[in-house]
C-alpha cells in the first residue's frame, strides 16, 4: 500500500472493492434512466434549487440537469451526453448498455475471470456487432415517407404520441424545405420561435420567418401582400460622433442650423428608400417592407408610415442572414444605388400581437431556404420540452439524410446481434469467448427494458423474440402495444444508423475502461462511498 505511506489520510479502494464501486455506480445510473426508454417510458420531473420544474423524458436533458456526485456515474453520464452532442439521440441506450455490460462482467469476475480477458472479449464482440449493423442497414431515398418514419421513431420516445406526430410532420417539412441538392443541410437555418399560447399541438411550420418584434409606429399597416423586402444595415437615426467632441454656439440660430443639418443627413437616407418604393410600387398592387438591423428614429418612422411602408428596426443579426435566404435579396450596407434586384420578395407580411409581445410573420416566400418552426404551448415547461424534442427530431432526419440508410428499430438490431454473437462465440477460442457471451447478453437489455416499460414480462418477451428471430430471415422487433414480435419495416419503426454505431463503439470502450480499474484513490479528500 505505497499510497498510504505517502499520504496516511488517503483512502484506497483496492481490486475487488474498486470494481464493486464502479459496477454499483453503473447500476445506479442505469436504474435511474431505465424507466424512460422508448415511447412507453415514464417521465421524470426535475426540481432545481430555485424551485423551477423541468419535465422530461429525454435522457440527454436528464443527465445534463441531474446532480451526479459519484465520479464513475458522472463519467458514464458525460459519455452519454457526448453521444447526444454528436448524433442527437441514444443517450438512454448508452447508459443502459454500459450498466448492463458491467453487470454481466460482474458475474464472470465473481467466478475469478480476469477483467482483461473480458475486455478483449468485448472488443471482439464490438467488431462483430458493427458487422451485423452494416448488414442490417436499409438504404433510403431522401423523401418524405422514409424521413417521417425515422423522425417519428425518435420523437415518440421524447414526447406524447399525438404531439410527436405533429412535430414529425413539422420537422420533416422543415428539413426538406431547406435542403439543397448535394449540400449538407444547415440546421441553423431552421429558426425555433416560442409563443406562449394555445396548446402544444398548435405548433406549426412557417415557410418564411417569424421575427419576435413588430413595427414601431402605430400608423404603419399591420398586414401587406406582395411585398418587396429591403434588408439593410444602415442607421436611420442621428448618431453621436465617435470621438467626444464639443460644439460652441454663438447664437441660438447656429444651433438650429446644426440640428437641421443633422436631420437633413438622415432624411436623405429615408427619402432614398421612399423614392425606390414609389418607383417600384406605384400603380401596382405591390407593397414595401424595410427591415433594418440598426435603429430608425421616430421622425424617419413617421415618414415611412405615411408611405404605407412597414419598417422594423433593430432586427437580430441571425434573422438578417436568414431573411436574405428566405426571401432572396441582398442585405444592404448603404442606401446608394438601390436596385430592384437587391430586394427580396414575400407574399404576405403581417404583424401578430400576443399580450405585450409583437411578432412579425414573413410568409409565402419564393424559395425559402430558411424556415421557422413556431412552437406553441401553455407554459414554459412545455415549450422547453418541445424545443428539446424538435432539436432531436431535426438531428434524426439530418442523420438519415447523411447516412442515406436506416436500421430497423423496436429492439430488432439488439435481438439479431445477440443471435449472431452467440453463433460467433463458438468460433472464438479460449476464455475470451466468455466476454463475447457477456456482450451478447448485455445487448438484450434494450428489448427487455422496452418490454418492461410497456408493462410486459421481460423473460416472456425475450424468449418470444428470440424464437421468432430464429425462424425469420428478417430482423424482428417488439410491438409495444401487443407485446408480440413484429417486423419493424412493416410498422415503420426505424433508428438512425450512426446513433447505433456510436452506441456500440462508446459503450464497449467505456465498459472496458471501467472494468480495468483496479484501484481508486482519493488522497486526502472526503471519503469515497460506493
Amino acid at each position: 500500500m505505497a499510497i498510504s505511506l505517502l499520504n496516511p489520510k488517503a483512502e484506497v479502494a483496492r481490486a475487488a472493492q474498486a470494481l464493486a464501486v464502479n459496477i454499483s455506480a453503473a447500476k445506479g445510473i442505469q436504474d435511474v434512466m431505465k424507466s424512460n426508454l422508448g415511447p412507453k417510458g415514464t417521465v421524470k420531473m426535475l426540481v432545481s434549487g430555485a424551485g423551477d420544474i423541468k419535465i422530461t423524458k429525454d435522457g440527454n436533458v436528464l443527465l445534463h440537469e441531474m446532480q451526479i456526485q459519484h465520479p464513475t456515474a458522472s463519467l458514464i453520464a458525460r459519455a452519454s451526453t457526448a453521444q447526444d452532442d454528436m448524433t442527437g439521440d441514444g443517450t438512454t441506450s448508452t447508459v443502459l448498455v454500459i450498466g448492463e455490460l458491467l453487470k454481466q462482467a460482474d458475474i464472470y469476475i465473481a467466478e475469478g475471470l480476469h477483467p482483461r480477458i473480458l475486455a478483449e472479449g468485448f472488443d471482439k464482440a464490438r467488431a462483430k456487432a458493427l458487422e451485423v449493423l452494416d448488414k442490417m442497414k436499409i438504404g433510403i431515398e431522401v423523401e418524405k415517407k422514409s424521413l417521417t418514419d425515422v423522425a417519428r421513431t425518435s420523437l415518440r420516445t421524447k414526447v406524447h404520441q399525438k404531439l410527436a406526430d405533429v412535430l414529425t410532420d413539422v420537422c420533416v417539412d422543415a428539413v426538406l424545405a431547406i435542403k439543397q441538392a448535394d449540400k449538407p443541410v444547415d440546421l441553423h437555418m431552421v429558426e425555433l420561435m416560442e409563443m406562449q399560447h394555445k396548446t402544444e399541438t398548435d405548433t406549426q411550420l412557417i415557410k418564411g420567418l417569424v421575427l419576435d418584434h413588430g413595427s414601431r409606429h402605430p400608423d404603419m399597416p399591420k398586414s401587406l401582400k406582395n411585398c418587396y423586402i429591403l434588408t439593410c444595415n444602415v442607421s436611420m437615426e442621428y448618431e453621436k460622433s465617435e470621438v467626444n467632441s464639443g460644439f460652441f454656439y454663438k447664437t441660438a440660430e447656429e444651433r438650429e442650423k446644426m440640428v437641421s443639418a443633422e436631420r437633413e443627413f438622415i432624411e436623405q437616407r429615408v427619402k432614398k428608400v421612399i423614392a425606390l418604393k414609389q418607383a417600384l410600387c406605384k400603380g401596382t398592387n405591390k407593397s414595401f417592407v424595410v427591415i433594418n438591423q440598426k435603429g430608425i428614429d421616430p421622425m424617419s418612422l413617421d415618414m415611412l408610415a405615411k408611405e404605407g411602408i412597414i419598417a422594423l428596426r433593430r432586427a437580430k443579426r441571425r434573422n438578417m442572414e436568414r431573411l436574405a435566404l428566405a426571401c432572396g435579396g441582398v442585405a444592404m450596407n448603404s442606401l446608394d444605388d438601390l436596385h430592384e434586384s437587391q430586394l427580396g420578395y414575400a407574399g404576405h407580411v403581417y404583424e401578430h400581437v400576443l399580450g405585450e409581445n409583437k411578432y412579425t410573420f414573413v410568409e409565402e416566400c419564393k424559395v425559402p431556404q430558411s424556415v421557422t418552426i413556431l412552437m406553441k404551448g401553455p407554459n414554459k415547461y412545455t415549450l422547453v420540452q418541445i424545443k428539446d424534442a424538435i432539436r432531436d427530431g431535426l438531428r434524426a432526419i439530418n442523420n438519415a439524410i447523411e447516412d442515406k440508410a436506416v436500421i430497423p428499430g423496436a429492439g430488432a438490431f439488439e435481438v439479431t446481434a445477440n443471435k449472431e454473437l452467440l453463433a460467433y462465440k463458438d468460433t472464438v477460442k479460449g476464455k475470451v469467448r466468455l466476454g463475447v457471451a457477456a456482450y451478447a447478453e448485455a445487448l438484450l437489455v434494450i428489448p427487455k427494458t422496452l418490454a418492461v416499460n410497456s408493462g410486459f414480462d421481460a423473460q416472456d418477451t425475450i424468449v418470444k423474440l428470440q424464437e421468432e428471430s430464429r425462424l425469420s430471415p428478417d430482423p424482428i422487433g417488439l410491438d409495444l402495444t401487443s407485446g408480440e414480435a413484429v417486423n419493424p419495416k412493416d410498422a415503420g419503426i426505424f433508428d438512425n444508423y450512426i446513433v447505433k454505431r456510436q452506441i456500440i463503439n462508446s459503450c464497449s470502450v467505456i465498459a472496458s475502461n471501467l472494468l480495468l480499474v483496479d484501484e481508486i484513490m482519493r488522497a486526502g479528500m472526503s471519503s469515497l462511498k460506493g
